[in-house]
């Protein structure tokens, strides 16, 4: 797998999620349309749909909104309030740091 197919546009460094391999092959290999997309209006995720097929961005922290209204409602179910709220600020701070470094120096910095 190319390890940018391991960086999504939402932060979230895919190579760490339980679901890789089995349930996922990873958001931007599936176009934004995991598994969990099936349960959203138009069968994609919003910040994938916003970022690369509206603005043809790379990932959110390219983009001058950050954090939008979509990125800080966009949650985890499973997650309490005060998980959300840290994995949001995980989520900022990586796509933060994926601009200042470029995402191969990200993803680098992720795999060691």
């Amino acid at each position: 797998m190319d390890g940018k197919e391991l960086a999504s546009v939402c932060g979230i460094y895919c190579g760490g999620c339980e679901f890789l391999g089995g349930q996922c092959a990873g958001c931007n290999s599936v176009e934004g349309k995991p598994f969990w997309t099936e349960q959203m209006p138009n069968g994609v995720c919003p910040l994938y749909d916003c970022c690369v097929n509206s603005k043809a961005l790379e990932h959110c922290g390219l983009c001058d909104e950050l954090p939008c209204k979509t990125f800080l409602e966009m949650r985890d179910p499973s997650m309490s309030d005060e998980e959300a709220a840290r994995a949001l600020a995980e989520r900022q701070q990586a796509l933060v740091r994926r601009k200042e470094v470029g995402t191969e120096q990200w993803l680098s910095e992720r795999e060691s």
